[in-house]
């Protein structure tokens, strides 16, 4: 189970990881410098994450192997929070409290209430 698990977790991670890297290049702004695309990643992983999360809870139908990929590999490699990190620092260093109050906020808030969502999603549906 170790090597199967280790590869299942790269696998979902490799391909989290490309599809947050598109989202960032097409949603990043390169003009305002708002990291859109972090944002929307980290909101969307996070509302993933509930949803998975609450349909293992709910049917217990996911095995182990589907979890490590799909929860720890893939939701591990979209979401980000060393760019979250990062982006927040641009701000911090540019006198920019503002985008770094609303980014942060908003990043915590809408993160914790998309777990939230999927969780009720997937009870409710």
């Amino acid at each position: 189970m170790k090597g199967v698990g280790l590869l299942l977790v790269f696998l979902g991670g490799g391909i989290g990881s490309v599809l947050r890297f598109l989202i960032s290049k097409i949603w990043n702004s390169p003009t305002t410098g708002i990291p859109y695309g972090t944002f929307i990643a980290n909101v969307m992983g996070s509302l993933l994450i509930g949803f998975i999360m609450g349909w293992a809870a709910k049917h217990n139908n996911l095995s182990d192997h589907m979890l490590l990929l799909l929860v720890t590999g893939f939701c591990g490699g979209f979401t980000t929070f060393s760019a979250f990190a990062y982006e927040n620092h641009v701000f911090l260093k540019g006198g920019d409290f503002i985008s770094f109050a609303l980014y942060t906020i908003a990043s915590f808030a809408l993160g914790f209430l998309a777990v939230f969502a999927g969780i009720w999603l997937v009870k409710h549906f």
